[in-house]
């Protein structure tokens, strides 16, 4: 599968540079706006957005490994532009023109949240809007702010063919949005994912996703299993940060030495063993990992919908590299000793970083019970998925 080298050679390039910042941006609570501007003028905000409305859309593969790439030098990072890049899949929902508005500066930044938390009531010309949202990352950066709202009309919620009340994503301008400070959390503490909420706001229909563009873009990446890239997001990131937690503990392990012994760590049978083991589970869950999002993409060239047994091995291959990764992150944050608990050791953050990715609900355990459920030919709920 074709990846773009350019685009991942320089998200390996601005790591290098945002490696050493890490703990400048864990304090912070948020990218630092200048570091912001540069993630955005390498194009990494829109590499979903489509080449009509500017952006460079990309395949998930290489989506994937930007996110990757960054999350080596610092896990926030990654994360904030994985958030971005989902975020713009709801512009294939909105008129080219408004996404061209939106998104005029090369570092423009659109984020949100897609849960229905707001109740958008219909009024001549959009919307009025209230609601609440968690989990705002990259937020405090972004000149629109996305949040998925119930359509109300006549006292009543607008459904779907299912029966369901309709979700729409509606963007907001980040001055008509107020910011919570609910981000005090132990790991990715650099993402910003403050809450945020709206009262009474309007929204003209042209910042609606869904309501004036009502089928997506007939495009490769809006054939792509609609769910799969936020999950494909934590998996990268994941697969980063054990990269960089492996390579961390490669180069204490070469220098550190214990107990008045002449030999550093790496002359240690047991420590050439465990790192064995790490490097051979992160290559494999990383293998299985854009294996599937290849044969995927494949998929999606074609005008049909991608099979649902792609859909399903993509979603397994994110927890299993999820998983994977924690296994690596936890064994090297161990195999150091007491050297990872201080602050001036990347491990320490990033053991903290990795295991706050594992709670989100993408990957969450009920994912392996519903393809264990296909696997086995089972009636299964496969919404969301």
């Amino acid at each position: 599968m074709a990846v773009e080298p350019n685009l991942v050679e320089r998200a390996r390039r601005l790591a290098v540079e945002i490696s050493p910042r890490a703990s400048e941006i864990e304090a912070a609570g948020r990218i630092p706006p200048d570091l912001s501007r540069a993630l955005g003028e390498a194009g990494f905000y829109r590499l979903f957005v489509t080449t009509d409305c500017g952006g460079l859309e990309v395949s998930p593969r290489t989506a994937a490994e930007v996110y990757e790439a960054l999350a080596q030098g610092d896990a926030a990072s990654g994360w904030v532009v994985f958030i971005a890049c989902t975020t713009t899949l709801a512009f294939g929902r909105l008129l080219p023109e408004v996404v061209r508005e939106m998104m005029h500066r090369p570092d423009s930044l659109a984020t949100g949240v897609f849960a229905p938390n707001g109740v958008a009531t219909r009024v001549e010309g959009g919307f009025r809007v209230t609601g609440r949202w968690d989990w705002g990352s990259g937020s405090p950066n972004a000149d629109w702010i996305g949040g998925g709202c119930i359509l109300v009309e006549n006292g009543e919620p607008l459904k779907n063919s299912a029966g369901f009340p309709r979700n729409h994503m509606l963007f907001f301008p980040r001055d008509q949005v107020v910011s919570l400070d609910t981000w005090q959390v132990s790991g990715l503490r650099g993402t910003g994912s403050t809450a945020f909420e709206v009262k009474g706001v309007f929204v003209p229909e042209r910042h609606a996703a869904g309501v004036l563009v009502k089928e997506l873009p007939d495009r490769p990446l809006y054939r792509f299993p609609a769910f799969s890239p936020l999950a494909q997001g934590i998996g990268a990131v994941a697969l980063g940060v054990a990269r960089a937690a492996l390579d961390e503990a490669l180069r204490v392990a070469g220098e550190k030495r214990r107990g008045g012994s002449q030999a550093p760590l790496a002359e240690r049978p047991h420590v050439q063993l465990e790192v064995a083991r790490a490097e051979a589970r992160l290559r494999a869950a990383r293998a299985f990992f854009y294996g599937t999002i290849d044969a995927a993409w494949d998929a999606a060239q074609r005008p049909e919908p991608v099979p649902l047994a792609l859909s399903r091995d993509m979603r397994l291959a994110v927890n299993h590299a999820v998983s994977e990764s924690v296994a690596v992150v936890d064994a090297m944050y161990t195999l150091v000793g007491g050297t990872s608990v201080y602050a001036a050791s990347p491990l320490q953050r990033q053991f903290r970083d990795i295991h706050v990715a594992t709670q989100h609900f993408m990957v969450s355990p009920n994912i392996l019970e519903t393809a264990g459920r296909l696997y086995l030919g089972l009636p299964t709920n496969t919404a969301g998925f």
